[in-house]
């Protein structure tokens, strides 16, 4: 099976069990490094999510792959928080985080650079809109992005 069939089956099976327990599911990825894939499931709530969250998302998940068995080879599943600079993927992932500061990359350069910063004005029409530095718009269509997460400053 290819390797987005099968995070789209994954998710399939991951939504039901982090909504039955108040979770967002944030992003299945199943990804090859080294000589080893792993199956990854971000989840989230309000407060953040802790290790016991990942544990029991873990246990079920676990159980309902083995039932399923949408995999052929040999995998690593791992469960766990997105993280405050996650990426931005989902339309309701640039409404939750609209006016907050998000570096945006692209693939090819604009007007000679790749990485811009601002504040994340939204996501129209399949453009993700950002306000930089004074009262400068660009817009992105979002084909040509590859990357958008929150900026994190401590």
């Amino acid at each position: 099976m290819a390797k987005r069939k099968i995070e789209e089956v994954v998710a399939e099976l991951a939504l039901p069990i982090a909504e039955n327990h108040s979770y967002e599911l944030v992003d299945v990825e199943f990804i090859k490094e080294g000589a080893n894939w792993y199956l990854r499931v971000y989840i989230d709530k309000p407060g953040g999510i802790n290790i016991d969250d990942c544990q029991v998302v873990s246990e079920e998940l676990s159980d309902k792959l083995d039932e399923v068995d949408p995999i052929e080879q040999t995998y690593f599943l791992e469960v766990s928080s997105p993280g405050l600079d996650r990426p931005l993927k989902k339309d309701r992932d640039f409404e939750k985080y609209k006016g907050e500061q998000v570096e945006v990359k692209v693939f090819q350069p604009v007007d000679g650079k790749k990485v811009f910063e601002g504040e994340l004005l939204g996501l129209v029409n399949d453009k993700i809109s950002i306000k930089l530095g004074g009262s400068s718009i660009m817009e992105f269509d979002r084909d040509k992005v590859a990357l958008v997460r929150r900026v994190i400053k401590f």
